[in-house]
């Protein structure tokens, strides 16, 4: 009991050390959050002040998609904490039978491609959010082979 005492303050001493270091400025290092098509998790991260990594998890009952991007980012006329950026990457995924079912024209299994982005990102200064729209174009080449156009939207991520 002790234990679990100890650690549940220590949690909350990390939470309360973070939220008084919390940049509130117009720029961020480490951003998690949400991008809205098709429904990702997103984790992005500066590793230098003009370029950045972002990895996305989609999941559904029919499969996954990871995907890796690199993004090359530039400031976007005077608006602070507003930037464009351009990139590429590569992303896998899986899919199970009943998603052949569904779409017949699309195998299931394994799929490997190569992904583009292109968007606008905004750090909204005095507040650990950043806001993100995107296009991201696709792919495939390895599994069922197609183009596809329509991921990307609207990323929500917590800025720290």
């Amino acid at each position: 009991m002790k234990k679990l005492f100890v650690l549940g303050f220590l949690l909350v001493g990390a939470f309360a050390v973070n939220a008084q270091t919390q940049n509130n400025g117009s720029s961020y290092t480490t951003a998690l959050g949400l991008k809205m098509y098709p429904g990702a998790l997103s984790l992005k991260h500066f590793i230098a002040s003009d370029r950045a990594i972002e990895g996305l998890a989609f999941l559904s009952q029919d499969g996954f998609r990871l995907t890796g991007l690199y993004e090359i980012h530039n400031h976007l006329g005077s608006v602070e904490g507003l930037k464009w950026y351009i990139g590429g990457g590569a992303h896998i995924g899986a899919w199970s039978d009943n998603w052949k079912t569904r779409y017949p024209y699309r195998d299931g299994g394994t799929n490997i491609g190569v992904d583009g982005v292109l968007g606008l990102d905004y750090k909204i200064k005095g507040a650990p959010l950043n806001l993100s729209f995107d296009w991201q174009p696709s792919f495939n080449f390895i599994g069922y082979q197609y183009f596809e156009s329509a991921w990307g939207g609207l990323g929500i991520r917590y800025t720290f």
